[in-house]
């Protein structure tokens, strides 16, 4: 059984240090004796290594999976049944990614980063020594991640196609997009974020994909949104696989220009794309391959494909509204946030937006903004910071002057989620008083907020929920100035011809009710496309399990048994950093099983 998590404080370690510690030599002499435990296969020698509360995330690399680890025992067990499979090379120390850090006073750690070899992979690693009260130090955290497959390397860089090509490209680009002279091992359905980097990722892994975009143009997810979405994300954060944003970029991307640079990125990847083209069903195949997929194009004719592997990259599932009765007896107009387009397709007539998100804060302000009356009605208390306070607490790696993309990632990720919500508390504690004055606004027109699952924040009410918060870009301002209206003081009981009743007896008129009331369970779109009897074969998607990894995501969607119905039904979802990280992950599984070296997802 796990100990408690705790932060390694010094306190809690009984520990001091002194800031001139040569990081050089603690780390160099730890990872030598780490180094001869791993390759030794002494697991009692790498126990000696570790703290007694030790976080181990592996991604892949000696799990094929994603598994954090916690405390000595947990670990113990870890490295008993997986060291053996495995042959383990080449460990260096990346002496350059050494360093000292101080995430707050009372918390001092040795961050190093090092890369080594698997059986079959290429693998990098993370480690946080912490000094203990003998004056040793120990591992806290180790992190180890899948980099790449040996002999598969991706076909970018110096293996890039170095013959000329004289007025062919047109005629060539046309055949592979059309699937003329080979049929993709891989079809990825739906053309957003996550379908472009996974199908890049697969591309540069030398893998023939289709992707399967129903829209008529790649971006129109964000194109066909609401005119004033804007990413709330920072551009350091959002950069997409091999093609990063130029430096003249703005911190926070408008929708109709992220929608725009997907299109570039599709093209200038020379990823095959259909657009205008549904999958209709995804079956179990009949001719040596394990799904048969049915696509229709815009003009009514269907190809079939037989693949090893389908990615859905649909994002969080359909649009979701509560069963609120009275619907049917409402004279005005009812839609979902995900149908809205312009707040100006609604002049002169009086808007109610049902949810108190992202989503609703910006249609809202945009109504406002339109001369609009708008109410906002919140049903529970949600998570608020000002992103001027709050980002460059929460992503000071992904930030002006940070470490590069392929660092950051790699040090994010290599903070289990479950340590990483006890450091969040004590950020957003940090937030919230640098956020006093707005919060305090807010309370006082009468909106409920929260300071997250635990007082943790915004990332882990994502992380469980995907969705419960806000992050401030001016709109939290035009609720306290009472230019957004709020009704926040009990719940709906029923629609009425003019608007809606609520329990305790107050009505509120509306010619028009939006639902900003988030997306029904992601599954939603595989059982709308797998036979009925495979529906409940579907493991939970996103949400974290015991461990704190997100269910299901970045990984197949039946379980962990090899012989699991679902194999070869992959997930692909997440944020533009998220999808950036792991869709290196779901291409490396991919192209490991098709050529005959992946292992078995340890359990």
């Amino acid at each position: 059984m796990a100990n408690q998590p705790v932060l390694p404080t010094l306190d809690n370690l009984k520990s001091s240090f002194t800031p001139d510690v040569n990081v050089q030599a603690v780390a160099g002499q730890w990872f030598l004796a780490f180094t001869e435990a791993m390759q030794s296969k002494s697991i009692t020698a790498v126990i000696n290594l570790l703290v007694d509360d030790v976080f181990w995330r592996d991604m892949l690399a000696l799990t094929w999976d994603f598994h954090t680890f916690q405390s000595t025992p947990s670990v113990k067990k870890f490295l008993a049944d997986q060291l053996p499979l495995f042959t383990l090379s080449a460990f260096k120390l990346r002496e350059d990614l050494v360093e000292l850090q101080r995430p707050y006073p009372d918390i001092a750690w040795i961050q190093a980063f090092f890369d080594f070899e698997t059986t079959v992979g290429i693998a990098s690693g993370v480690f946080r020594l912490v000094p203990l009260a003998d004056g040793s130090w120990k591992a806290h955290t180790v992190f180890t991640n899948l980099e790449n497959l040996k002999g598969f390397p991706e076909q970018n860089g110096p293996r890039r196609d170095h013959q000329p090509n004289h007025g062919k490209w047109a005629a060539k680009r046309a055949r592979e997009i059309e699937c003329v002279d080979e049929e993709p091992s891989v079809v990825v359905i739906g053309g957003g974020q996550s379908g472009l980097d996974v199908a890049a990722r697969l591309k540069m892994l030398g893998m023939k994909t289709l992707v399967v975009e129903k829209n008529e143009r790649i971006g129109d997810n964000w194109r066909k949104r609401y005119a004033a979405l804007c990413l709330h994300d920072p551009v350091w954060f959002d950069h997409m696989p091999y093609i990063p944003f130029p430096t003249s970029w703005p911190v926070y991307t408008p929708a109709l220009k992220l929608a725009d640079w997907l299109e570039s990125y599709a093209h200038s990847m020379e990823l095959d794309v259909w657009t205008s083209a549904t999958v209709v069903s995804v079956i179990p195949g009949t001719k040596g391959k394990k799904w048969t997929v049915t696509v229709q194009r815009a003009d009514g004719k269907e190809r079939i494909f037989e693949v090893n592997h389908v990615v859905f990259a649909l994002g969080g599932g359909m649009g979701q509204i509560p069963d609120i009765p009275g619907q049917d007896d409402f004279k005005g107009q009812i839609l979902h946030s995900s149908k809205h387009k312009l707040a100006t397709d609604h002049a002169g007539k009086k808007v109610v937006v049902v949810g108190a998100c992202t989503s609703a804060h910006d249609i809202c302000a945009d109504y406002v903004e339109n001369g609009i009356d708008v109410t906002m009605v919140q049903r529970s208390p949600i998570y608020v910071m000002s992103t001027k306070e709050g980002m460059p607490r929460f992503m000071a790696i992904f930030w002006e002057g940070g470490p590069p993309t392929d660092v950051a990632d790699r040090a994010n990720a290599s903070y289990p989620n479950l340590l990483l919500k006890l450091m969040h508390q004590r950020v957003t504690k940090d937030i919230a008083e640098a956020d006093r004055e707005l919060l305090d606004g807010l309370r006082k027109r009468g909106f409920k907020t929260t300071l997250g699952d635990d007082d943790s924040g915004f990332l882990f009410t994502a992380l469980n929920r995907g969705g419960g918060y806000y992050l401030d870009v001016g709109a939290s301002q035009m609720i306290i100035d009472g230019k957004i209206k709020l009704k926040s003081d009990g719940p709906i009981s029923r629609f009425t011809q003019t608007g809606l009743l609520f329990e305790d007896g107050s009505t509120l008129d509306a010619d028009v009710v939006v639902f900003a009331t988030g997306y029904a369970d992601a599954r939603h779109s595989y059982r709308a496309l797998l036979p009925e009897s495979l529906r409940d074969k579907l493991y939970p998607i996103w949400g974290l399990d015991k461990e704190g990894e997100l269910n299901s995501v970045w990984r197949e969607v039946g379980g962990r048994s090899k012989d699991a119905e679902l194999n070869g039904i992959w997930c692909m979802m997440g944020d533009l950093a998220l999808c950036r990280f792991h869709s290196k992950h779901v291409a490396l599984q991919i192209k490991s099983y098709e050529e005959g070296i992946f292992g078995t997802r340890y359990q």
